[in-house]
């Protein structure tokens, strides 16, 4: 990891819907190659900053910067091209099609054939083009050991295999950037052990930088290399794992009592 080097970085960001403050005066950044966690409890506003981040919301106030240069304002779309990718805390597949048209669909952006010369599929390079998506998108299969569903129908799927689909079809976008929403919720022990696997291994070996929100606290303190707690839309804590469990404030807010909970919690459901 390279801590020294701020791939994103939020200043000041605020983010409102009405009367309800779901985002107040957030700073902070992620370092290149970094596994980052932000944590809190229901309500704390942790998908409210991937929206931001990933585009689907424009915050009223602050700013985004990505390697340098400001999103703030940008489409998700025009993000995805930058290399961020994400997945979602409800699954966004699309179930009548199979796995691997669903893991293509990430990889649309990055076609250059439009469809002029994709009319002129064995005249022009669309044909070699379609074979190196179809490489990139078989690997990526084969990394998440879903070789044996790659062309089963998506909705016909259980809750882990399409929460590991919508992975891969999130890495399939290229990313330099990943952001994970609740990764390993509803999953058993096998699947989340299963899911850390993975996500330790594109940051480590893929070397996407990660930021993921995630509950288990287990998970977030085995994983993380830094963690940041949003309490009602606030920055409340902001370091190592270490120093975010031995916080008194994070204690008060993540469980609503100063005792050793917490670190109960991260004790119990540590990832192998």
């Amino acid at each position: 990891m390279d801590s020294t080097s701020a791939l994103l970085e939020i200043d000041d960001i605020s983010l409102s819907f009405g009367g309800i403050q779901a985002l107040k005066n957030v700073s902070f950044e992620v370092h290149s190659g970094e596994l980052f966690s932000i944590i809190g409890p229901n309500g704390a506003g942790k998908t409210s900053m991937l929206n931001c981040i990933s585009g689907r919301y424009h915050p009223q106030l602050g700013g985004i910067h990505f390697r340098g240069d400001e999103i703030t304002h940008l489409k998700p779309n025009q993000r995805c091209h930058l290399g961020i990718g994400r997945t979602f805390q409800n699954l966004a597949l699309f179930n009548h099609m199979s796995v691997l048209d669903n893991i293509m669909v990430g990889r649309h952006h990055l076609l250059k054939n439009n469809f002029l010369t994709g009319g002129l599929y064995w005249l022009t390079g669309a044909r070699r083009e379609e074979l190196e998506h179809r490489r990139h998108v078989e690997e990526i299969i084969d990394f998440l050991e879903i070789t044996h569903i790659r062309k089963a129908q998506a909705g016909t799927l259980s809750y882990g295999l399409r929460k590991r689909v919508e992975l891969a079809r999130a890495v399939a976008l290229k990313p330099d950037l990943i952001l994970l929403d609740e990764p390993m919720a509803g999953m058993n022990h096998e699947e989340k052990e299963d899911m850390a696997r993975y996500i330790i291994d594109l940051n480590e070996e893929w070397g996407m930088t990660v930021v993921m929100i995630e509950h288990d606290m287990g998970v977030v303190m085995d994983l993380s290399h830094r963690v940041m707690v949003l309490d009602f839309g606030k920055l409340i804590a902001y370091g190592l794992p270490d120093e975010i469990l031995a916080n008194e404030l994070v204690k008060k807010a993540y469980l609503g009592e100063e005792d050793d909970a917490l670190d109960e919690e991260a004790t119990s459901g540590e990832v192998a």
